[in-house]
Order: structure tokens, then sequence, then C-alpha cells
């Protein structure tokens, strides 16, 4: 039989196996199955042209890669949290007076276009200049200008059809 039969056939006998393992490594269903995915391709290419990798083998790399995964969102996590903590939780100050406008326009930021959403978090919020927004989105300075202009249009409009 060819290399890709033969690799087609230990993979239905193995894979509801090694696919129950790796849920049992991962905290839900996708990472189970990127992590075996990712677990078999690299046991095929390192157990060399035309033999099939050994079963451990297979289940310790899935243990491996589980294990990286979990550390890169434990990472993942604590910067954004670490971020969250010195920003507020709302992007508007919510005083009595102000908590109707600012749902509004949090409702009509969230309906922008990201590329517009971007420039103007970082032009109003941030503080940047359009110099520092154009270094930061790797776009030139002028579109930044003209995508806070287009944004705050959008925002106007938006928030005309909100009020209206």
């Amino acid at each position: 039989m060819s290399e890709q039969s033969d690799w087609e056939r230990w993979l239905a006998e193995h894979v509801p196996v090694l696919l129950l393992f790796a849920r049992q490594q991962t905290r839900c269903e996708a990472d189970a199955q990127d992590v075996l995915q990712e677990a078999a391709i690299e046991s095929w290419e390192r157990q060399g042209q035309g033999q099939l990798p050994p079963l451990p083998f297979v289940f310790a790399t899935i243990r491996r890669r589980a294990i990286d995964l979990a550390r890169t969102n434990e990472r993942r996590a604590s910067r954004e949290s670490a971020a969250g903590a010195d920003s507020p939780q709302s992007w508007f100050d919510s005083s009595a007076e102000d908590r109707e406008r600012s749902r509004m326009l949090q409702q009509a930021m969230t309906s922008l276009p990201e590329i517009y959403r971007d420039v103007i978090t970082l032009k109003i919020w941030a503080g940047l200049t359009f110099t520092q927004i154009a270094d930061a989105l790797d776009i030139p300075a002028n579109t930044a200008a003209s995508r806070y202009r287009y944004g705050l249009e959008q925002l106007r409009r938006t928030t005309r059809e909100i009020l209206a």
C-alpha cells in the first residue's frame, strides 16, 4: 500500500483515542482538535519518510502541545488583565447625566469598522499624533488622518440615527 493509505488507515484507527486524550489535556473541543492536528503533523514529520509514528510518541507530543497552548493562553490572559487594570472599563465617563450619551457613543463606536475604531481610539483616548498612529498601525500618516475624519463622520451619522 502507499504511504498515504497507510497514514489514512493509521489515523482512522487512532484518532478517536488521540482526540479523547487531547480533550483531557485542553480546555475545549476546538483546542483539542488543534492540538491533535499539530501533534499528528509534527509526529509524522519527525518520524521520517514512510514510517508511521509510534503511538506513545504521539501522546507525548499531544501533551507537550497542550502544555504549550495553556502557557500561551495564560500569558495572554495575564497581559490582557494587566493592560485592563490601568484603563477604565468603559470608554466614556458615565456620570448620572451622561449615561445615556455614553451608551449611545459606545454603541456607535462598536458599530464602526475596525480600521476607523482603531484610529479614533488611538487619537482620542491614547492621545497619539497621526504620525504615532501611523507607526502603531503600520499605515501612512495621511491614511491615519483620513480614517480619523471618515470615522468621526460615520460616528456623527450613527449617533444622529440613534437619536432619531
